[in-house]
């Protein structure tokens, strides 16, 4: 008897699972993949003349395309434009679009490498094996979530402040957290939370340096250093630490970006702003992240020693910040490996009205949805607990048995 259901494909892999059931030709298969990956893309301000070029070709392509409604009376200079198409469609258009005039050349050469990012991550294409490298270890992206290990020797941050910030406790804390399945040890010697009092330079080393010294000598674990100054990375950096985690993506002290890339060590670039204001959230955060990414790149860091973060918590209110959570995934499609710190955040007790020992239900639900959003890295405190709910998430998400 004849049936039918509506499939729903998460990724370009689940489209080519699909084609293969059929029982298509490896070429048939290739052609018809193209066909089946639908793609939105948002191209801003566009000149009039441009918008109404673009419009008419993706329409002669079989795709659409949404104007202001002013473009068709020509009453406005220009246009955001919103294309709907399939890969093939953006594919043909692009060619098109690189010959034309009104800015549409480059118009076309950012979709292009748009379009090469989002199908260069790890859920789009398992053909294409990333890796992040960071100390002596290789972690392949994609396979499971990895489970970034807090490590605060202040005494104000905001839910573990005093507890570590004498040598002994941290060490302690460094090693339980090792025995309990940490990927990566993060350690941070000045608070981020909201209203903290900054800390000097040599404050902050004061903090750091002793606990580092022990923890690289005692423990096998990748260590990354939560810090925005330059001068404290390049001191964690020459005794050995792995990672830089900026909170300031870079942009803060001026000097961060070449430090990383002298010591070619990943880097995490994390979202933040002075000035809490935003006229399109998730764009306003998508190009801070591009400047931050091409400070980077300028300075020398290698793509693959790129790591972004959304930013949780920073320079954002409770709705912005459960806005940033719902569109996680286009953050994962710039093609960079995502880091999420969500843990025992005010977002949480916000949401659930608790203090910050009573976050971690709410912790699991936020590492859950960015798991199935596409991150690869979890920056957590309660580490036993995050880590059965991170193999769990895998478990039906990722799906390392079908690939």
């Amino acid at each position: 008897m004849f049936k039918a259901r509506i499939l729903l494909p998460h990724s370009r892999e689940d489209i080519k699972k699909e084609i293969n059931k059929i029982g298509a030709s490896k070429p048939g298969s290739r052609i018809m993949l193209a066909k089946g990956q639908f793609i939105w893309i948002k191209l801003y301000d566009v000149s009039l003349k441009g918008a109404i070029f673009v419009k008419q070709e993706m329409l002669s392509k079989g795709g659409e395309a949404v104007v202001a409604h002013g473009v068709g009376d020509l009453s406005l200079p220009k246009s955001d434009i919103l294309l709907m198409g399939t890969l093939k469609q953006f594919r043909s258009l692009i060619v098109k679009l690189k010959m034309q005039p009104f800015g549409l050349k480059q118009a076309a050469v950012e979709m292009e490498e748009l379009l090469d990012q989002y199908n260069s991550h790890h859920w789009m294409d398992s053909s294409k094996e990333r890796f992040l490298h960071v100390g002596n270890r290789s972690f392949k992206l994609g396979e499971r979530t990895l489970l970034m290990g807090i490590l605060n020797v202040t005494p104000d941050s905001f839910s573990d402040g005093g507890k570590f910030n004498h040598l002994d406790k941290a060490l302690e804390q460094a090693h339980d957290m090792v025995q309990e399945g940490i990927d990566i040890l993060d350690v941070g010697g000045e608070s981020t939370r909201p209203n903290s009092q900054a800390v000097s330079e040599q404050e902050e080393l004061e903090r750091v340096i002793p606990v580092l010294e022990r923890v690289l000598k005692e423990l096998d674990v990748p260590v990354s250093v939560d810090t925005y100054k330059a001068a404290v990375a390049e001191e964690a950096l020459k005794m050995g630490a792995h990672m830089l985690n900026d909170v300031w993506g870079l942009k803060e002290d001026p000097d961060m970006a070449s430090v990383a890339a002298r010591y070619q060590v990943p880097v995490c670039i994390m979202h933040n702003r002075k000035v809490h204001q935003y006229q399109d959230l998730v764009k306003d955060i998508i190009f801070d992240l591009k400047e931050s990414v091409k400070l980077a790149l300028e300075a020398g860091v290698k793509q693959e020693n790129i790591v972004l973060d959304p930013g949780i918590g920073f320079a954002k209110n409770l709705e912005e910040n459960l806005e940033t959570m719902y569109h996680l995934d286009e953050l994962v499609a710039l093609g960079y490996p995502v880091l999420l710190g969500t843990s025992r955040k005010s977002m949480i007790g916000k949401v659930l009205d608790l203090p910050v020992e009573e976050r971690l239900e709410g912790t699991a639900a936020t590492i859950t949805l960015g798991i199935t959003r596409g991150v690869d890295i979890v920056r957590v405190h309660d580490i036993q607990y995050m880590k059965r709910v991170v193999a769990m998430t895998d478990a039906m998400v990722r799906r390392p048995g079908e690939k």
